[in-house]
């Protein structure tokens, strides 16, 4: 995560606002619709349609949300269906499922501290580029 306060322009209250809610709508969706992995991203994905066409501050950090959900998209559908084949197809519990769901279990309390977190910084006008997000994020978007 890197906190950069040193941004080209100073967004306003709205701007932080909108950036931050980009945040929290993949947070309410976890809350909402926790047994399916898919209602964050769409959560989500809806927001940053709503807010693609915004300024670059705000569409940054729709971007980088976005991106953060399609990986916990892709671990906990794993995740998933895996559980769900040890329930109805009869396979055994393994050493590598326990591992597998351990990990997925931090990884997603670990992003959702961090989602948080960000929420709270962006909606103070700070800009946060998570590691591996902020990097994709700031491809996609152009200023």
């Amino acid at each position: 995560m890197i906190v950069n306060p040193e941004l080209e322009f100073e967004p306003n209250d709205f701007e932080a606002e909108r950036a931050s809610n980009s945040y929290l709508m993949s947070v309410m969706a976890l809350i909402v619709g926790l047994p399916l992995p898919i209602v964050n991203l769409v959560a989500t994905f809806i927001f940053y349609l709503a807010n693609r066409k915004s300024t670059y501050y705000v569409r940054w950090h729709c971007t980088q949300a976005l991106l953060s959900q399609v990986t916990v998209l892709f671990m906990n559908s794993a995740g998933m269906w895996w559980t769900l084949s040890i329930l109805f197809d009869e396979m055994r519990v393994s050493n590598a499922y326990i591992a597998y769901m351990i990990t997925v279990f931090l990884f997603n309390l670990s992003e959702f501290v961090l989602t948080v977190f960000t929420a709270i910084q962006v909606r103070k006008r700070r800009h946060i580029e998570w590691w591996f997000w902020g990097g994709l994020a700031n491809k996609l978007c152009k200023a």
